[in-house]
């Protein structure tokens, strides 16, 4: 695909949900790809399923120092960075009072936020050289509030606030900065939602079978990556949600808490 095809990219949180799908789409769209996540068995399996023009790295993003070693081996494997895509995440299912331990916030925030900070700040001047991208893969939950998950839209909020202003800065590098607002998407990562105790759930809440699969929603994603785009919203509801917020924010409130009670 024009647009992505023999660009380098960083792709972080490949190992599964929309990054293992992205990862697929972006390599069949002929992209070459540095793929990273915490599993660095999932990876290798993934890295060896797509074949020519792949690498991986283990990193975890809320470690400064893993994420300018994933740069450096990048430049080191390719020569340049040409994307990055911050799609690393963890997510929540609790309400605020029913919280027992108030670290998941900060761990929300390293990952989810300060995560896509660190790498972005690592791969910049790689990307100023190219006039390459930044990618933010943020959620719906960064542009409303969501009952049940006030951590997880908390960093999204922050992200998007972040790339926007990013945005803003770069243009007179020629660096361009999308901002992908997917809707519910069927993931392990709702397996893995800290729940109020700040352990793992080990299911998903999800009504799967009525959310979007991950190969659609990287389908869209990899469009607007091609494309340079400014903002993705996956859904409809998400893009209604954002202009009724200024005339009916009581309804979009309503919207969102049906949203999480229906699970989809």
């Amino acid at each position: 695909m024009q647009g992505v095809q023999d660009k380098v990219v960083i792709l972080t949180g490949a190992s599964e949900g929309i990054g293992r799908a992205l990862a697929q789409a972006l390599h069949g769209a002929g992209a070459r790809l540095m793929l990273a996540a915490r599993s660095s068995e999932r990876l290798a399996q993934l890295a060896a399923e797509l074949g020519e023009g792949v690498q991986w790295c283990g990193c975890d993003v809320a470690d400064p120092a893993q994420c300018q070693a994933l740069v450096e081996r990048t430049q080191g494997a390719f020569g340049r960075i040409d994307i990055l895509i911050n799609n690393a995440g963890i997510t929540m299912w609790s309400r605020f009072d029913q919280v027992d331990d108030l670290a998941l916030y900060d761990t929300l925030m390293r990952v989810n936020y300060l995560g896509a900070v660190y790498l972005t700040h690592a791969a910049l001047p790689a990307l100023k050289a190219s006039a390459g991208q930044v990618v933010a893969v943020a959620s719906v939950a960064g542009l409303t509030g969501v009952p049940s998950r006030s951590g997880y839209a908390a960093s999204k909020h922050a992200m998007v606030g972040f790339f926007d202003s990013l945005r803003i800065e770069l243009k007179p590098d020629g660096v361009d900065v999308t901002v992908i607002c997917p809707d519910f998407v069927v993931s392990q990562i709702h397996k893995r939602a800290i729940g109020p105790d700040g352990e793992p759930l080990g299911q998903s809440p999800m009504r799967e079978a009525k959310i979007m699969t991950a190969e659609r929603c990287a389908a869209l994603c990899l469009k607007a990556i091609a494309g340079r785009r400014r903002l993705l919203i996956t859904s409809l509801r998400g893009r209604l949600g954002r202009w009724l917020r200024l005339v009916a924010p009581g309804l979009v409130d309503r919207i969102a808490d049906r949203a999480i009670r229906q699970r989809h």
